[in-house]
């Protein structure tokens, strides 16, 4: 591998559940030394769709990562001008790949992918079997080394933050019920509109609690979630990095068993928030400063975003001596994290 120059390529959808993608697409285009290309997603055109079936491309030292929140975004690819003869190997990294029905057409009869990852381990099988690239697992994770903490005083015992289920959704009822069981509460955090911004008032607040309230879409289905797969998003993985634990019903998938530690989720085992609120109290009296140290550790050992973006760098066939300093950093961080906890994954 030797250095290269590198585009990232973010088609940005909005909204602030894919701030923490955005984040990281930037800590991508920065750590391997790249320029970041940034637009709104639209539907190309016919004729780019079939140019990028038939035509060859003429391959350049230049690499490119494309990052999509969806499968359709793969056709993002196309809108990138002189893609074709700008760029020698393109790999594609899909994080809500569970929507395996959204491949686009056109790239199913396409060569235009060097290797594509996708977030989620049942969708392996699939995905190799409707696109011509070698296909892998690459999970969420969460920017632990430079915004997690393992902060050991904690000002709140839950925070909610994100989509919830309808018994879980008012914050002001929220707030009345767990004062009824001495659990002190803080609702939806503030937002910002810059990604990095945002990751930052939203880690600094998980970092002051013990746990983060957050449940599977098989309970809390909306109209953007899937009806049938279970998965986890940047809600667990940020919440873990910054030392809290996870208190819900948690997905059912192979990439929270290969992923997450037992100290990770507190599973309610149940909607209603009498009953769930129990177990919240019970877990807040029995937290000790220990849990958040095996949270941040094992976070920033499996989690961080650095070794996602190392495993992008080899697949993309480049390297880079600021994300090699940026890996001898993190290790350095995960031994003394080693030393501080008994426990660790």
């Amino acid at each position: 591998m030797t250095e290269a120059s590198i585009h990232v390529v973010y088609p940005d959808p909005g909204g602030e559940g894919y701030l923490c993608v955005f984040h990281m697409a930037r800590l991508a285009a920065e750590l391997l030394k790249g320029e970041l290309i940034v637009f709104k997603p639209r539907p190309p055109a016919l004729t780019d769709k079939f140019s990028g079936i038939l035509l060859p491309r003429k391959r350049s030292r230049t690499a490119c990562l494309l990052i999509c929140t969806s499968p359709a975004d793969l056709s993002s690819m196309l809108l990138v001008q002189n893609w074709r003869k700008k760029y020698g190997r393109i790999v594609a990294w899909v994080f809500d790949s569970f929507w395996t029905n959204w491949i686009p057409p056109w790239v199913r009869a396409s060569h235009i992918f060097d290797h594509v990852f996708v977030t989620e381990r049942e969708d392996l099988n699939t995905w190799r079997q409707m696109v011509r690239a070698p296909v892998d697992w690459l999970p969420w994770g969460s920017d632990a080394l430079n915004l997690g903490s393992s902060n050991p005083t904690r000002q709140f015992d839950l925070v909610r933050f994100g989509r919830q289920p309808e018994e879980w959704r008012d914050d002001l009822i929220n707030a009345e019920a767990c004062r009824s069981f001495g659990i002190k509460f803080h609702g939806r955090p503030p937002s910002f509109s810059d990604a990095t911004d945002n990751e930052r008032g939203l880690m600094e607040m998980l970092s002051n609690t013990k746990f983060a309230l957050a449940f599977s879409n098989r309970v809390s289905p909306e109209g953007h979630t899937h009806p049938e797969r279970e998965y986890i998003t940047g809600r667990w993985t940020d919440a873990l990095a910054s030392g809290a634990t996870v208190a819900g019903i948690p997905p059912r998938s192979e990439s929270v068993q290969s992923l997450l530690w037992p100290e990770a989720l507190l599973d309610l085992g149940t909607l209603n928030q009498t009953d769930g609120l129990k177990v919240i109290a019970s877990a807040a009296r029995e937290w000790t400063p220990e849990r958040a140290r095996i949270n941040y550790a094992n976070s920033l050992e499996v989690l961080d975003w650095r070794w996602r973006i190392k495993t992008l760098a080899e697949a993309l066939d480049i390297r880079s001596s600021m994300l090699d300093a940026e890996l001898a950093r993190l290790q350095n961080v995960i031994r003394s994290a080693r030393q501080q906890t008994v426990t660790i994954r």
